[in-house]
């Protein structure tokens, strides 16, 4: 009997889980709609100067701004890796994480060694990975997904930005889950600063890409567009808009992503759940037959002993 209180008290606890396990997927897929509709408001635009900017670059001299300007001699590097502040969403934070320090050992391996490799870590997960393996971490931004807005982008981006312009790094890449759809991301590793002369692509701005060209499609860029006063001013006056619009646009990438495979996985801890469940009642049930079958026995044994 003492088994079968071992598997009752098993199958409450089970039953306990998959109660928490299913409520966190609803609350994942709720937060998914929100995320995702930002996503989805905020990528025209962010492709569209992203596509701007590339094209105007092949019209101007890239002496003409600090920041489309390559620096003499690369020195440092900065990597921003966007992760998420909690766990619980599958492989999310594993291979973002992954994907960084596969970049540091394809490409930045001498810069790790030498003590002029950066890390900036949106999230405390990849905070805390690094943390741990004595990084150079610029800044403390645990919980940036607990409260996302603009404002904080936007210090983020100066602090990148002019980092920049001082010389702290001379490049800078950034590391993040672009949102595919609710059960998969890409892992993006994009260069940020200097902004690259030629046009970078992910697998989702490609495809929206294509799908906008197929309607409208483009013509030579400089007949599309006048100047007034002239290109390079407009440059200067777009590029600072465009980095914080493109860092954005790659938090909210992140955080549509995070959802996503943090309601798969509560989805499939959910099942898994119901799945034990299911064997554990099978074996209670075994086992009660089994006590009732001895009992009978025991009972039947002794009348005849009487008898």
């Amino acid at each position: 009997m003492a088994n079968l209180k071992e598997i009752r008290n098993r199958i409450a606890s089970v039953i306990n889980t998959q109660q928490v396990t299913s409520a966190m997927k609803l609350v994942a897929a709720s937060k998914l709609r929100k995320a995702q509709e930002q996503i989805f408001a905020t990528r025209p635009y962010a492709f569209k100067i992203h596509e701007f900017i590339s094209e105007m670059q092949a019209s101007i001299d890239p002496e003409t701004h600090p920041l489309l300007k390559p620096h003499t001699e690369l020195n440092n590097v900065l990597i921003v890796l966007i992760s998420a502040d909690r766990g619980l969403a599958g492989a999310f934070n594993t291979n973002v994480i992954k994907k960084a320090e596969s970049l540091i050992k394809d490409e930045y391996a001498e810069f790790e060694a030498s003590g002029n490799l950066f890390m900036l870590c949106l999230g405390r997960k990849g905070h805390d990975y690094f943390a741990r393996r004595g990084a150079r971490l610029v800044g403390d931004y645990r919980g940036y997904f607990q409260n996302l807005n603009i404002r904080h982008n936007d210090e983020v981006e100066d602090l990148i930005r002019e980092g920049y312009l001082e010389g702290k790094w001379d490049k800078v890449v950034i590391v993040y889950n672009e949102f595919r759809n609710t059960i998969s991301q890409n892992l993006i590793a994009e260069p940020f600063l200097p902004i690259p002369h030629e046009r970078f692509i992910t697998p989702v701005m490609e495809k929206f890409t294509d799908e906008a060209h197929q309607y409208h499609p483009t013509k030579n860029f400089k007949d599309q567009y006048i100047f007034e006063p002239d290109a390079a001013s407009l440059v200067n006056e777009l590029i600072p808009r465009y980095l914080n619009l493109q860092l954005w646009r790659m938090c909210l990438e992140s955080n549509a992503a995070e959802q996503g495979a943090r309601m798969v996985a509560m989805e499939n801890a959910t099942n898994n759940a119901g799945e034990l469940l299911r064997q554990l009642k099978l074996t209670y049930n075994r086992e009660r037959q089994a006590a009732i079958t001895k009992e009978i026995i025991e009972v039947s044994s002794g009348a005849d002993a009487l008898g």
